[in-house]
């Protein structure tokens, strides 16, 4: 007799943070997705995280600056130490642009090839700057999934915080497709999204997460869509507006009653299988 899965146990967001040109901030975000706020105008310049050295902010490619100031703003909002922090880095393409560099380059003159751009193009370039530059000798995982890769990344930190009882930090982030590249992937713009992912509720709880896998004969549910115009204008940026049924839930997460829980976000994984997310508001004492 078959027997049903166990239920994975209930998750707890902390810190979110969200960063894209139009949208520099969780703050600017939130208030987009409700309908309370505009898009920057004049799109914001890339971010300058404070976590790495000056000379070498100056040097990071764009997916790492992405990267870190995300990573950087969650762990800020979630009150804990960076170097004791567990992580997950998702990004489906890494950086594209150093990649064309590095294939333009061999092709034409090898012995040209930079090495800050080798040293930049690895897939992990960004998690590992984050660990150097936090001191953070907790584990760290770089995860790619395609267009699936929010969803892995998200799916690889609930299941570790959830087994091992500690909080996780999970950073997603692309960046623009150019060169040749452009022919097999349309990547637009830059959008990174990070939180924390605790196993127990803190002070600085902004959702209880629960969460399962479906598979709805054979097929992954839908993929939830973006609501507000302000997310729908980010719908086709990169791979990491997967993200934004989640993020605007987040936003959304105090219209209803404490307690309550609003409609599902569906996350695919595959061709059959999807996450489902729901988050519900915590009662304050």
């Amino acid at each position: 007799m078959n027997q049903a899965a166990p239920k994975p146990p209930t998750l707890y967001i902390e810190g979110p943070a969200f960063w894209t040109p139009t949208l520099p901030g969780w703050d600017a975000a939130r208030a987009a997705f409700r309908g309370e706020g505009a898009l920057a105008d004049p799109p914001a310049k890339r971010p300058s995280p404070q976590v790495l050295a000056p000379a070498e902010r100056r040097r990071a490619p764009d997916t790492v600056a992405l990267a870190l100031e995300v990573a950087a703003a969650a762990l800020a909002g979630s009150g804990r130490n960076a170097a004791d922090v567990p992580c997950v880095f998702t990004s489906a393409h890494g950086d594209l642009s150093i990649n064309d560099y590095m294939c333009s380059t061999l092709a034409s003159d090898p012995k040209g090839l930079s090495p800050t751009k080798f040293h930049n193009s690895v897939h992990n370039a960004a998690v590992g700057y984050w660990t150097i530059g936090t001191g953070c000798m907790a584990a760290s995982n770089a995860v790619s999934a395609y267009e699936h890769s929010f969803a892995s990344g998200l799916l690889e930190a609930a299941v570790q915080s959830a087994c091992d009882q500690e909080p996780v930090l999970l950073v997603g982030y692309d960046a623009p497709t150019v060169g040749a590249l452009t022919s097999v992937t349309d990547s637009r713009g830059l959008l990174a999204v990070a939180l924390v992912i605790a196993s127990e509720p803190s002070e600085r709880t902004v959702a209880a997460l629960d969460w399962s896998l479906v598979s709805e004969d054979g097929t992954a549910a839908a993929a939830t869509p973006p609501r507000s115009e302000a997310a729908k204008s980010l719908a086709e940026i990169n791979p990491m507006a997967a993200s934004l049924g989640l993020f605007e839930s987040l936003a959304h997460l105090d219209d209803g009653n404490v307690g309550g829980a609003g409609s599902p976000v569906d996350l695919p994984l595959s061709a059959s299988l999807s996450l489902r997310l729901q988050l519900r508001p915590l009662a304050r004492g």
